[in-house]
C-alpha cells in the first residue's frame, strides 16, 4: 500500500477526516461527525462551542477509518474555522487515556468563541484603533475577542498562557508544542496582523494592553509545524503535521485548478474568491477591487480575492425554524427534515417579492438587517418566499463581487461547492442566472478543506 496524506478540516458544526492518495492525490477515505458543540451563553451575541466535544467528534472520525490506512500516513495537514479563538494553559490543557485517546482539561481550556461570536458590536469596535494591515477588523475576529474579553472579563486572560483557532490548539496538542503556532491564513482572520510584512501589529496590541506571547508564532500555510508527538489511531510517531490552515484556503485549494476559475462556496455562510496574479500586493490603505472585497493570504507569496458573505445556508435554516415554530405554535409538530424535504422540491416562483437576507448583519456593514420588500396577497405562498430567499442569498453575494469584477479579472465559470449548492437546486439556477457564467459543481468528497489541506502538505493541486 502506498503512503497516504490525512487531512483534517475542523469546521463550524461538523469535522471531516480524509485520506489521500500521496502519489496521484486521490481521494481513498472520509469520515465526517457533527460536533454538537454548541454551548449555550448568558452573553448577548455570544457564540460558543465546547472544544471538547470537537475533540471527540475528530477522534471518533480517526477511530472509523482503516487502521491498516491509518498506519501508512506520512503527513498531516489540519484546516478549521477561521477568525475564531480558544485560550488554554501549556503542558497542563491535556493528556492521554488508556486508550491513547486525547483528553482535556476543562479547567485549563476555554471555550472556543468563534467567528459566529458578536459580543463585540460596533461600539466597541469603533473604540479599537485601526489596524496596520490591509484587513480590516470585524466582530469575531481573534484579536477583537480577545480585546473585548480583556476589557470586559476581569482576569479572564490571566488564566492561560496559549491562544489560537481551534485547528491551530490541535496541532500545538499533536505535536506537544509549548508555544502556539498558526499559518498566515490564521494570522490575518484575527485582525492586526500585517500579511505583507509577516507580523503581528505587536505595538498597536501592546498598546491596548494584550500581551503579545499570548498570539501564536506564525509560519507559511503548507510548512511543517512539527511531529506527532505519539501513536495516534495507528498513525505513527514522528510523523510530520502541517501548520493549520483557513478552511476557506484549503476549500480553494481542492478545487481551484485554472486561473480562470471562481470558486464559490455556500454552506453555513457564502464565499466567492478567485486567485490573484504573480505578484500581486495588497496596500496596507486597502487597495480594492471593491469596498466589500478583501484579499486574503493564499499559498506561498499569492492572493486570493474573496468576497466572504456571513448570509448563506443560515438564512435558510433560520427560515425552517421559524416555519416550525409556527406549526408548533399551531398545534402541530412537523419535523425540519419534512419542512426541507417540501422546500427543496419547489420550482423557481418569480415574482416582484424582494428578500435582502442579512439576518446576521455583514462584515463590511455590522448594523445592517433582513427585509422584506414588495409583499403583495400574491407572492407569499410557500414557494414564492423561499425562491425569493434563495435569490435573496445570491443577490447579496453578488452585490459584493459583482459579475464585472470576475469579468475583468478573465474568470470564464465559477466552480461550486457547500451543502447549499449540493442540495439546493433553486440556488444553484439563481447562481447561473445572476452571474451569466457556467457553474460546475465539485462533488462534496473531491472539493473541501479536508482535501485541500491534504494537498497542502503534499504539495497537490486540483486536477
Amino acid at each position: 500500500m502506498g503512503k497516504l496524506l490525512l487531512g483534517i478540516d475542523i469546521g463550524t458544526t461538523s469535522v471531516k477526516t480524509v485520506l489521500v492518495d500521496g502519489t496521484t492525490g486521490e481521494l481513498i477515505k472520509s469520515q465526517s461527525r457533527e460536533t454538537q458543540a454548541t454551548k449555550n451563553t448568558s452573553i448577548a451575541g455570544g457564540n460558543e462551542q465546547d472544544v471538547s466535544k470537537i475533540l471527540t467528534a475528530l477522534q471518533f472520525c480517526l477511530s472509523t477509518l482503516p487502521k491498516e490506512k491509518l498506519l501508512n500516513v506520512y503527513k498531516i495537514g489540519v484546516a478549521g474555522q477561521m477568525h475564531g479563538v480558544v485560550l488554554w494553559k501549556s503542558d497542563t490543557s491535556w493528556s492521554r487515556n488508556s486508550y491513547g485517546r486525547f483528553e482535556l482539561s476543562s479547567n485549563n481550556v476555554s471555550s472556543l468563541y468563534t467567528w459566529q461570536d458578536t459580543r463585540a458590536g460596533p461600539d466597541f469596535l469603533a473604540s479599537l484603533p485601526r489596524p496596520d494591515s490591509h484587513l480590516g477588523l470585524s466582530t469575531g475576529y481573534g484579536c477583537v475577542t480577545l480585546l473585548w474579553l480583556k476589557e470586559n472579563r476581569v482576569n479572564c486572560l490571566e488564566n492561560y498562557d496559549c491562544a489560537g483557532t481551534v485547528q491551530d490548539m490541535v496541532v500545538c496538542m499533536l505535536t506537544d508544542l509549548k508555544r502556539p503556532v498558526t499559518s498566515t491564513h490564521n494570522a490575518a482572520s484575527w485582525g492586526y496582523y500585517n500579511a505583507v510584512g509577516k507580523q503581528w501589529n505587536s505595538d498597536i496590541l501592546k498598546r491596548q494592553g494584550l500581551r503579545e506571547e499570548l498570539l501564536p508564532d506564525v509560519k507559511e500555510a503548507g510548512e511543517e509545524a512539527g511531529k506527532l508527538c505519539c501513536n495516534w489511531y495507528e498513525i505513527p510517531e514522528n510523523t510530520p503535521v502541517g501548520v493549520a490552515m483557513g478552511d476557506l484556503q484549503c476549500s480553494i485549494r481542492a478545487r481551484l485548478s485554472k486561473r480562470s476559475d471562481a470558486v464559490l462556496n455556500i454552506s453555513t455562510s457564502a464565499q466567492l474568491a478567485f486567485e490573484m496574479h504573480d505578484g500581486f500586493e495588497p496596500s496596507v490603505k486597502k487597495e480594492e477591487l471593491t469596498s466589500t472585497v478583501d484579499y486574503l493570504p493564499y499559498f506561498g507569496s499569492r492572493y486570493v480575492a474573496v468576497a466572504a458573505s456571513l448570509s448563506g445556508g443560515n438564512v435558510m435554516a433560520a427560515f425552517v425554524r421559524t416555519l416550525q415554530q409556527w406549526t408548533h405554535e399551531l398545534g402541530v409538530s412537523v419535523p425540519q427534515a419534512k419542512i426541507w424535504t417540501t422546500l427543496l422540491s419547489q420550482t423557481p416562483r418569480e415574482s416582484d417579492l424582494t428578500v435582502v437576507p442579512t439576518l446576521f448583519g455583514e462584515r463590511h456593514s455590522p448594523s445592517v438587517r433582513a427585509k422584506v420588500d414588495n409583499i403583495t396577497t400574491d407572492n407569499t405562498s410557500l414557494s414564492s418566499v423561499f425562491s425569493a430567499i434563495c435569490k435573496g442569498v445570491v443577490c447579496n453575494l453578488h452585490s459584493m463581487m459583482p459579475r464585472h469584477v470576475l469579468l475583468a479579472a478573465a474568470v470564464k465559470r465559477i466552480v461550486g461547492s457547500g451543502s447549499v449548492l449540493a442540495r439546493n437546486h433553486l440556488v444553484r439556477q439563481y447562481v447561473e442566472g445572476i452571474y451569466q457564467l457556467p457553474l460546475v459543481i465539485s462533488s462534496d468528497t473531491q472539493a473541501d478543506a479536508a482535501v485541500g489541506a491534504a494537498y497542502a502538505v503534499g504539495n497537490f493541486y486540483a486536477n
